[in-house]
């Protein structure tokens, strides 16, 4: 069967996009279908898979995101393809895998309902109620159950039309062996003493993803071992300023994104993702795949694949008490136990699952 997949650029390393370089190595390499990728000119090549770059706009955001729904569509159209499934928010597709979630959610979460009169962000949520509403698309693919829940209630999209297809993790590069061989180097690279506990941060987009609350929750623990690791992109001065007012701000690393991200996970004792909205969150399985227990929200759709109490803590609200009290239990259980049930949870999550299940998706679509 000729698929088309319509997704953003991606490399094989870090960040979101890794869910879908898993995904299309999973579907290259069971051969079961005959895969075509439509994307933009900054796409490299993707070995066992047709890539198709579309010329789009590329500022500002809103005429970027429309000029490549519309670029899409065309190519769609002219593809002949028996079936079309979209990673972005898309004006024609069968199925749509909602990685970002609901804006509409997002929105709602971060308390943001004014910014919908943003043109970006009233694009985005006409693209997906059109999606949502199934006028174009004709299933949609959600990746928690959280996830799905939020799609159904904001949009009333029936439940039999809504699939929960979690993400993979690669579990040969995220290894707990990744500790022995990387940890001391890591930790002097990053400037981390050996003796201390640290608490590793590790995403774009810190007010979203909790890193106030975690900050404020490092003064709180009581622990002068304890560090916390903040790796990733956005505007640290606020959070800066924060640590420094609590006191912390020596306690505190930064770096940026990096494509070696499993040394982080090599040199951290924990993983913190408190988020206030995530539809799922790489991550997670990446941490936990790597032995590193992990922290995280009931926000958070990543929270389903952490066991409370055993591979983790799943805090119910994202404030710096229980966030504080939640990193105290890690660092008080048996760092082995934690390290084993984190690897365990992080086990069911493949790619070839990922991958099976999308295409076990494919064949009822298909007859």
């Amino acid at each position: 069967m000729k698929v088309a997949l319509v997704c953003r650029p991606f490399a094989f390393h870090g960040g979101v996009e890794t869910a879908t370089a898993g995904l299309l190595a999973a579907l290259a390499a069971s051969q079961e279908h005959e895969i075509h990728l439509l994307t933009t000119r900054s796409q490299p090549d993707v070995p066992g898979v047709t890539v198709h770059r579309l010329r789009v706009l590329r500022q500002p955001s809103v005429l970027r995101q429309l000029s490549f729904a519309l670029a899409a569509r065309n190519a769609v159209r002219r593809g002949g393809y028996a079936l079309v499934q979209s990673h972005e928010r898309g004006l024609e597709q069968d199925i749509y895998r909602a990685g970002e979630g609901s804006h509409r959610a997002y929105l709602e979460a971060m308390g943001r309902r004014r910014l919908q009169v943003n043109p970006h962000h009233q694009l985005l949520l006409w693209l997906e109620q059109r999606i949502f509403s199934l006028e174009t698309a004709r299933h949609i693919v959600a990746i928690s159950e959280r996830g799905k829940a939020q799609i159904e209630r904001l949009y009333g999209t029936p439940p039999a039309a809504v699939t929960v297809v979690y993400n993979g993790v690669d579990l040969a590069r995220f290894h707990p062996d990744n500790r022995a061989r990387w940890r001391a180097s890591a930790r002097a690279e990053l400037g981390i003493p050996e003796t201390a506990w640290l608490v590793a941060f590790v995403g774009s987009g810190f007010e979203r993803k909790g890193l106030g609350p975690l900050i404020e929750a490092l003064a709180l623990t009581g622990d002068s071992r304890a560090r916390l690791l903040v790796a990733g992109k956005g505007r640290p001065e606020p959070y800066r300023l924060l640590a420094s007012r609590l006191g912390v701000a020596d306690r505190v690393t930064w770096v940026l994104p990096r494509p070696d991200v499993e040394r982080l996970y090599a040199a951290a004792d924990a993983v913190a993702l408190p988020a206030v909205y995530e539809p799922f969150g790489n991550v997670h399985l990446e941490a936990l795949a790597s032995g590193v227990p992990v922290l995280t929200s009931a926000a958070a759709g990543g929270a389903e694949a952490v066991r409370n109490g055993e591979s983790g803590v799943v805090v119910s609200r994202v404030e710096a008490r229980p966030i504080a009290d939640g990193l105290r239990r890690i660092a008080e259980s048996d760092p082995d136990a934690m390290a084993a049930a984190a690897r365990a949870s992080a086990l069911p999550f493949t790619h070839t699952l990922q991958a099976e299940r999308f295409q076990r998706l494919w064949r009822v679509l298909a007859r």
